[in-house]
């Protein structure tokens, strides 16, 4: 498994996947009270810091797309 994921996207990712996996919790916005939303949205949190501390992302493999320098 090669590197494709660069460190501005990494860290991007790291942030929005936290803030994913916390907005459900602590925003008390009306669209978390549709219990489909929440769940997508702590799966997508996850994915995203699951690719941010893997430095891999499968979607990026399969466009050819590389934000690393490596």
């Amino acid at each position: 498994m090669t590197l494709n994921v660069g460190t501005f996207d990494r860290v991007f990712r790291l942030v929005l996947g936290v803030i994913l996996l916390v907005a459900p919790f602590v925003s008390g916005l009306a669209m978390f009270e549709n219990t489909a939303i929440t769940v997508v949205s702590l799966i997508v949190g996850g994915v995203m810091i699951a690719t941010a501390a893997m430095r891999f992302c499968p979607l990026y493999r399969i466009f050819g797309v590389r934000t690393c320098k490596v």
